[in-house]
């Protein structure tokens, strides 16, 4: 308990944790309503207006059934894991963080960032550390927290002041607290290590290359400036994933480094996780472990993508046993290391 929940020594400082979001329910017309919030952010699909709400409309027609099938697969009694993990997550926190509150929103679906923000201004709190759960920066996940926070101030006139929790992919917290919930299942004997992170179409970062040079190549993203690689999810991964592997002790051909969660026909960072299970099955992996470093809590992506149809594929492809590393989720030590990355959060809003 900190000295806010026991009240004394209050301060008026509160901690605001945003994760993606999830449907409210497994029900096909809440997966329909949850997409279509999520697939209309312009930093998601972002093409024109028109074009958006039309190829949004298009995917809506069969996506919701297929979805509500894989969240029907992986729902807990408690919920989404989504949402449940991230829950976890803020009580975890609350016993670290001593300046105020800590609370809990989600960028698509419910508690919004604009239910909460609107609560705490209620409650007389006029400081904020925002604290996007996204250790590498794209802008379909940090920008557009940062923007909706930026809008609901706008609109609701509310009178707060914003640090913000800058990407953290090579911060030797995040690193640590990577190393100690892995280490156990590292323990044990295993052929080779994918590190799996979520995909963005390769225009995404091309738009964000303040060189125009980028060639998105391993080469290329471990050895690009500093003023590149702010802004280059891809760079950002693979500095993650040999930040990780290093820290290890994880020798070099013993894991690799993969995208996941392609969507659409457009060209995505590669390599894709899909291909990469094959070529490792073929090569003779027999036991691979899997783990999604740009996820800090377990979802759909992790536990059905992953864990449920990649393992199949795994199989089926020649390969004996792939087995998901769990999440950050609620492990006391992330929470702690957290706390010190949110601590030292600058003032930018």
């Amino acid at each position: 308990m900190n000295a806010f929940e026991i009240g004394c020594c209050m301060t008026d400082h509160a901690l605001l944790l945003v994760n993606l979001g999830s449907p409210a329910s497994t029900q096909v017309a809440d997966v329909r309503s949850y997409l279509n919030q999520f697939l209309m952010d312009p930093y998601v699909i972002d093409i024109p207006w028109p074009l958006r709400r039309l190829l949004v409309s298009l995917i809506l027609i069969k996506r919701p059934e297929q979805s509500a099938h894989a969240y029907a697969s992986i729902w807990w009694d408690e919920g989404s894991p989504l949402v449940v993990l991230s829950k976890r997550l803020q009580q975890a926190m609350k016993k670290e963080w001593s300046h105020g509150p800590v609370e809990l929103a989600m960028r698509y679906g419910e508690p919004s960032i604009e239910t909460v923000l609107t609560r705490l201004s209620e409650q007389g709190f006029k400081k904020v550390t925002l604290a996007p759960l996204y250790p590498q920066f794209a802008d379909s996940t940090v920008t557009t927290v940062i923007e909706e926070a930026k809008r609901v101030v706008r609109a609701k006139s509310l009178k707060m002041q914003f640090s913000v929790l800058q990407p953290f992919y090579d911060q030797p917290e995040y690193v640590s607290a990577l190393v100690e919930s892995v280490r156990p299942h590292l323990e044990q004997s295993y052929d080779h290590l994918l590190l799996s992170f979520h995909g963005l179409p390769e225009r995404h970062l091309h738009k964000r290359d303040p060189t125009g040079k980028h060639c998105l190549k391993d080469d290329c993203c471990m050895t690009a400036p500093a003023q590149v690689v702010a802004t280059c999810y891809r760079a950002q991964c693979l500095q993650s994933a040999a930040a990780f592997a290093k820290r290890m002790g994880i020798p070099d051909g013993k894991w690799s480094v993969s995208f996941q969660s392609r969507l659409g026909r457009a060209k995505w960072i590669e390599p894709y996780t899909e291909a990469r299970l094959d070529e490792l099955a073929a090569q003779g992996v027999k036991k691979l472990l899997v783990m999604c470093p740009a996820f800090v809590a377990d979802c759909i992506e992790t536990l059905e993508e992953i864990g449920d149809r990649g393992a199949e594929q795994f199989k089926e492809a020649g390969g004996e046993e792939l087995i998901l590393v769990p999440c950050l989720n609620d492990d006391p030590n992330w929470a702690k290391e957290l706390n010190r990355l949110c601590e030292r959060a600058p003032l930018m809003l």
